[in-house]
């Protein structure tokens, strides 16, 4: 078995953003990173979440030895639950992230799950791997690179990172430990391309705080503060200034409440009782004494700041001179939804601040810019170099700044469902397995939508649907009255030409014999067929026709 390779099976998170899943494979011992999720793009109507398609691990389950988790966001363990619901294998991640995972397990019922905490620095062995999670810096904490030593040579998975050598948590980039695993040599790195459109360097987290103190400072009412709930250092940085100004800290959301809670109780926040105060209590304050930490900044519908944007939030009321910030970026697709909040915002005579590139920065990004990733390629200096987490075009340009640099030997783009094998000389695609996406209608893993179930959504949203109701005697065969046509969202059912329909499925009934009209599964498909010709000839739209035959 000296000639067995290993394989890098990526089944989710190429060529997309979110939906972050990799399998690992040596022999009959496979290992997988991620678990996450995405959300929808808007064609995929009435889906709440899109996952993996985990067909490959369900087909190999008994040589699959655990998932890996680099870091606690929705793209990297929101599939879990869907995932273990297939596969009960355990699941490892560090302190921060498994606190997250626990409660979104618990929201699924799956209480029996076993989770088993990884530290930086400290080695786990899983079958023919041996994996070091290295400490790296995100906008989430308690985040982790991967170092695999595999029989073949070491594989690094960065995860989602930036180089950070100063975060609010103390918790710096270690990037000692990889310039180790450079001087030792590394096989492939599999490396973030979120950012490789951006030049230059990140900023540090610390880098919001001069602007956000100068808003801090001048606002003379209430202080509606928003970011994503999963931004520990971004709520850090707010609440210590909240505690500088003089401002009491009222937190309104579930999921920020409980970010805040989690993050309290392992010691990346210090929320002293004097400081906060419940919702219920903000009116006992005077306004400038008041910040609320609020969720809801990519306008979700029903998230506590789109509700108080329109007055209909039980404790959280936004009045005229109180400054709203939104130190968050605008995530793609949900434009219309954030600026839908601002405009109501703006209604109630609120002056709203949002990351809008100019006066100073009140929100940085967790990924990697270009020369964060040229650094860390130069540190590690791997043989072969695989780009992960973004769309085609990332990928490829991260592929040729690696590439660029000389000191890669190939650098090679991969699509979801692809299978690289490697040796310590050769990285050659070898054949594909299932790889796709599963949608899923309200987070259970039974609700899953199949893309029939779309494709007839999508026909219905377009050209709405006609239904021929024939009333049909028992006992005779014969048709009791004239047929009816009920139409839903059809653009072109104006009187004339659903007479003209009518016409036709009565003509299509006088010209059928009578043991047709007794199938009624023969009569039903002549009428559907003699319709959506008339229709889509006489109006060039194609609804969905579906006959209904009454007995009486």
């Amino acid at each position: 078995m000296a000639d067995a390779k290993l394989q890098i099976i990526p089944l989710g998170g190429l060529g997309e953003f979110g939906m972050n899943c990799l399998a690992l494979r040596y022999k009959n011992d496979i290992v997988v990173i991620d678990a996450g999720l995405m959300f929808p793009e808007s064609e995929l109507l009435g889906v709440d979440i899109v996952v993996p398609d985990i067909t490959y691990l369900v087909e190999n389950k008994q040589h699959v030895r655990a998932i890996i988790l680099t870091h606690g966001h929705e793209d990297h363990i929101g599939g879990l639950p869907w995932i273990l619901s297939e596969l009960n294998v355990p699941v490892y991640g560090t302190e921060f992230t498994l606190a997250y995972v626990d409660g979104k397990l618990e929201e699924h019922a799956l209480d029996d799950a076993e989770l088993i905490e990884i530290v930086p620095g400290e080695k786990i062995t899983l079958g023919a791997f041996t994996i070091e999670p290295i400490r790296v810096t995100h906008s989430l904490v308690d985040c982790v690179a991967l170092a695999i030593e595999t029989p073949v040579g070491v594989i690094v998975h960065t995860g989602d990172f930036k180089i950070d050598l100063s975060p609010p948590d103390g918790k710096a980039f270690d990037l000692h430990r990889f310039a180790e695993y450079g001087k030792r040599g590394v096989l492939a790195l599999l490396q973030d391309s979120t950012n490789v459109d951006r030049p230059g360097y990140t900023p540090s987290e610390w880098a919001v705080k001069p602007r956000l103190d100068e808003i801090f400072g001048r606002t003379k009412k209430k202080l509606f503060f928003s970011c994503f709930s999963s931004s520990i250092y971004r709520i850090r940085i707010a609440t210590e200034l909240a505690r500088l100004h003089n401002r009491k800290v009222a937190i309104v959301g579930r999921s920020m409440l409980e970010s805040s809670e989690i993050a309290e109780d392992l010691g990346y926040l210090e929320l002293p009782p004097s400081l906060i105060i419940h919702p219920g209590q903000i009116n006992d304050f005077p306004p400038e004494q008041i910040m609320v930490l609020i969720s809801g900044t990519q306008g979700e519908p029903m998230s506590a700041l789109s509700r108080a944007a329109v007055d209909n939030h039980k404790h959280a009321r936004i009045a005229a001179g109180d400054t709203v910030v939104l130190s968050s970026r605008v995530i793609p697709g949900n434009e219309k939804s954030i600026f839908r909040v601002i405009d109501h915002l703006c209604r109630r005579d609120a002056e709203v601040i949002y990351d809008d590139g100019a006066n100073g920065l009140i929100h940085v990004s967790g990924h990697a810019s270009q020369e964060e990733q040229r650094l860390m390629i130069n540190l590690l200096r791997p043989k072969f170099f695989i780009p992960i987490h973004g769309d085609y075009r990332h990928l490829k340009k991260h592929a040729e700044i690696a590439q660029s640099l000389g000191v890669v030997d190939l650098a090679m783009v991969l699509e979801n469902g692809e299978v690289l094998e490697l040796d310590r000389d050769n990285a050659v695609k070898n054949g594909k397995v299932t790889a796709g996406r599963v949608c899923i209608d309200s987070g259970s893993a039974t609700d899953v939508v199949e893309d029939l179930v779309i494709r007839d959504r999508r026909h219905l949203s377009e050209d709405g649907f006609v239904l021929p109701i024939l009333t049909i005697n028992k006992l005779s065969g014969k048709v009791e009255r004239q047929p009816e046509l009920v139409s839903r969202g059809f653009v072109g059912a104006e009187p004339g030409l659903m007479e003209g329909a009518r016409a036709v499925v009565t003509q299509t009934l006088d010209n059928s014999s009578a043991e047709e009209k007794a199938d009624y599964g023969v009569i039903k498909e002549k009428i559907r067929i003699d319709l959506k010709r008339y229709i889509q000839k006489t109006t060039s739209r194609r609804p969905l026709i579906m006959p209904v035959i009454l007995e009486i």
